[in-house]
């Protein structure tokens, strides 16, 4: 785990004992107890079975779920203590890019990835964005890092669920995010593509110390390229470490019969660092 001390700055999050629920109060708690600390600049793999509550954390990490017991610091503060335009204001500081991007079928993808620059644009510009793309350069750019730069005049409605994925986290690197939440980025992408996108979002982060935290099926591409590693599994972290300390059988008490997603077929095999799934 890394200090707030290595990198300059206080922890982007702050965690103590966090409940959350959804809205049927009377299921068990989506996630439970938990604790966690996350360096400005930090970049940390959220893995675990289906169900495990990743999505959750992340939308809890995004300003988007309010807790119902516990400690929840972003940036140093509590968003949900704060007025309203301030909480807003919080979250122009985040970037979350769910695994389905909700971006309008009929627009243009050029469109879509420049959405990232209305926080920081008058609504004049947005408007005339919407008939003139202010900067198609800059969406060219971004798409063209995830291999997408042939689709930046195509209609959203016309991608492929993977090039979908790919348009949104596009849009995210045209944010000014200083923490950015990918939930599941790899899911419809083949092993090339997820390796370029992985690499990707991580120099994106270390360029701009940004916090990156990615939930991920691949464990093996959690283990090969975040340097830590957080564990869920029904709602409550069961382990959190560096990724040299995680063991096989870790991964293999952690899925209990489901086994991770592989970035390759032949990373089914078992290997010496992780035998289920030979699985961020």
């Amino acid at each position: 785990m890394q200090d707030s001390s290595t990198t300059g700055a206080g922890p982007t999050y702050r965690l103590e004992h966090l409940t959350v629920r959804h809205l049927a109060a009377a299921q068990a708690p989506a996630l439970r107890d938990i604790s966690l600390t996350v360096a400005q600049g930090e970049q940390v793999a959220v893995i675990g079975p289906s169900g495990a509550g990743k999505t959750t954390l992340l939308a809890v990490l995004a300003c988007a779920h309010r807790p119902a017991d516990g400690v929840f610091q972003a940036f140093g503060q509590d968003p949900w203590a704060l007025p309203e335009a301030q909480r807003h204001r919080l979250r122009a500081r985040l970037f979350l890019a769910p695994q389905t991007p909700p971006l309008p079928p009929r627009q243009r993808v050029v469109t879509a990835v420049l959405a990232a620059r209305l926080p920081q644009w008058s609504l004049w510009r947005a408007l005339v964005s919407l008939v003139k793309p202010a900067d198609p350069e800059a969406a060219w750019q971004a798409l063209a890092r995830f291999n997408l730069g042939d689709k930046l005049y195509a209609r959203v409605d016309r991608l492929s669920g993977g090039e979908r994925q790919r348009c949104g986290l596009a849009r995210l690197l045209l944010s000014s995010a200083q923490a950015l939440l990918v939930d599941e980025p790899l899911s419809a992408l083949d092993p090339a593509l997820s390796e370029l996108t992985v690499a990707t979002l991580r120099q994106e982060a270390a360029q701009r110390n940004a916090t990156l935290i990615c939930s991920l099926h691949q464990v093996d591409l959690a283990l090969a390229h975040f340097p830590r590693i957080v564990a869920l599994r029904d709602g409550r972290i069961v382990f959190d470490l560096p990724r040299e300390q995680v063991t096989a059988e870790m991964v293999t008490a952690l899925y209990q019969g489901e086994l991770p997603a592989a970035s390759t077929p032949a990373a089914a095999a078992p290997t010496s660092r992780v035998a289920v799934g030979a699985c961020f």
